[in-house]
């Protein structure tokens, strides 16, 4: 039994998008003491739109992990909210609602300091990166694709792309003392090139993991993106996950999908060209990481798609169940 009184681990999750809002929703019943570090490279949608209009940094990602985090459902309703028709049709609220802080205070940690104390968060978010970036991919044949969005999504013709930002681009001091300070370092489930290559691959990252005594532990996807991961097995994802942190063998332990949808969920939530993440036991018991298979599909929420989300058609619909994956991690912090 888990002591969540009297223990509260430091914990730090970096991804971005649904794949760290799931996360931090199951963490938050075992401690308080949480840090999510957000990936600044999201282009698409909403947000697109407002860094294209505005000028300021990315708020997509941002508002998930801050809406994962509040207890008040009221408010996270309001930040979720997505307007249907007229001049805003298409934004959340949560996302005009950081950007327009920023505006105002000319400081994107403000605007994020506002929406926690709006939102009453348990923890706190921190942009992985202060700097304006913009991600790139190189093919194999010298193509150059630009833009977060475009690359998380497209079909890519490499097997194991280089990913690479525009700029010489920092980590934020704050996130880098987060890692080197965690008790326990999440890197979270998410798109493998749009949300957490950008994240890890920002100046500083890699080394800060490399330096931290913290467990550092991968969540893997429960399946593979059609046109970028087709084939991937657990040990590649890894492989390509301590590929962007330059810094060799950062991972200590893994933690993967044993489980299959079923029949109803295969036809309502996975989509075409999408297929459960193989893994090899006998591989992985001699890799420098200790893998860990659970079952961890979430077959009892209902997911909810909202018709005014502009890149509704592009996200994976299923989900880790969350409390099974925090169990687990702080399994992890007290082994």
């Amino acid at each position: 039994m888990i002591d969540v009184m009297h223990n509260q681990p430091n914990m730090v999750v970096i991804g971005g998008g649904t794949g760290s809002f799931t996360l931090l929703n199951g963490l938050k019943r075992y401690t308080s003491n949480i840090t999510a570090l957000v990936n600044m490279s999201d282009d698409g949608g909403s947000t697109g739109i407002l860094r294209d209009e505005l000028g300021v940094l990315p708020p997509g990602d941002v508002r998930q992990c801050l809406v994962a985090l509040s207890e008040t459902q009221k408010v996270r309703d309001l930040f979720t909210y997505r307007f249907d028709g007229g001049s805003f049709d298409g934004h959340s609220f949560g996302n005009l609602f950081i950007s327009v802080v920023e505006k105002m205070t000319d400081s994107f940690e403000q605007a994020i300091e506002v929406a926690s104390d709006v939102l009453r968060i348990t923890g706190r978010v921190l942009p992985i990166t202060l700097d304006k970036i913009e991600l790139k991919a190189k093919t194999a044949k010298g193509t150059v694709i630009k833009g977060q969005h475009k690359i998380g999504n497209m079909k890519l013709d490499d097997k194991y792309p280089e990913i690479y930002l525009d700029t010489n681009v920092t980590i934020n001091p704050k996130a880098r003392d987060a890692i080197i300070n965690a008790d326990v370092v999440v890197i979270a489930p998410g798109n493998l090139y749009g949300t957490l290559a950008p994240a890890l691959i920002v100046g500083g990252v890699g080394e800060a993991l490399k330096k931290t005594k913290a467990s550092v532990v991968q969540v893997v996807n429960l399946v593979t993106k059609p046109g970028q991961t087709d084939g991937f097995s657990v040990a590649n994802y890894v492989e390509e996950i301590e590929r962007f942190c330059a810094s060799g063998k950062v991972v200590n332990y893994v933690i993967f999908n044993t489980d299959e949808p079923t029949k109803q969920m295969r036809d309502k939530y996975v989509r075409d060209g999408e297929y459960m993440l193989e893994f090899n036991l006998e591989l992985m018991g001699g890799a420098h990481y200790r893998a860990v298979g659970l079952p961890l599909i979430d077959k009892t929420s209902v997911i909810k798609i909202d018709k005014n989300d502009r890149i509704a058609h592009v996200r994976s619909l299923i989900r880790h169940e969350k409390d099974v994956l925090a169990r687990e991690i702080m399994k992890i912090y007290f082994s």
